[in-house]
């Protein structure tokens, strides 16, 4: 599909092709903030379409000019610069994008190479593994900071074991007893420190 030039005397145009290999359609899963932003822009974008009327060239397009036009590269630049000056973030291309949700991909699946391929669009898992490689060594850092901390250091790591080994300790509550109350007796702690004086003149 070839969209017309929005410039006059403007031999350049813009090209929509169907992808070389099967390869490159890709199912991409995304948060459900971002799905809600989508469907934000998609219900202005059709009260924008009802207003135009036929002025508005429908393309199919999401994400496309106030008239339908697919959004050009010096756009999204210009944009993306924007927000850097205005929140004084470091300059970077857009293309770092790409490269920033890979690696918080990495970090928050674990280093699941195979899963994060399948949004980045890197042909073979290697690829992945030779570009951000440095991410999944610092891991690899913290896991033997982990094996010292849990075998030579004999620190117990597991969370599940600290909250039973704190909660071994069990009361046997009497019948007639109110559970409930006699808890919130044993809170407090001048009540706590009376008691253990009266069992310890009531021990033979």
């Amino acid at each position: 599909m070839i969209f017309p030039s929005q410039k006059k005397n403007n031999r350049t145009v813009r090209v929509l092709k169907t992808p070389k290999i099967d390869s490159s359609v890709r199912k991409v899963f995304i948060p459900k903030s971002v799905a809600q932003c989508l469907i934000d822009l998609k219900a202005d974008q059709d009260e924008i379409k009802e207003v135009l009327g036929n002025e508005y060239q429908d393309y199919n397009l999401l994400m496309a000019t106030t008239f339908g036009l697919p959004i050009g590269d010096s756009y999204l630049r210009t944009k993306m610069q924007e927000i850097i000056d205005a929140l004084g973030l470091p300059d970077v291309v857009f293309h770092s994008l790409r490269h920033t949700s890979v690696t918080y991909k990495l970090k928050l699946s674990g280093g699941d190479i195979k899963a994060v391929q399948g949004d980045s669009g890197h042909d073979q898992a290697d690829m992945v593994t030779e570009v951000y490689g440095h991410i999944l060594d610092e891991d690899r850092r913290k896991n033997a900071e982990l094996m010292e901390n849990a075998f030579y250091n004999k620190e117990n790591l597991n969370p599940q074991m600290k909250e039973q080994d704190e909660g071994s300790s069990t009361i046997t509550v009497p019948d007639g007893v109110d559970a409930e109350l006699l808890m919130k007796v044993l809170g407090n702690p001048e009540m706590a420190a009376l008691l253990n004086s009266l069992a310890k003149t009531m021990k033979v």
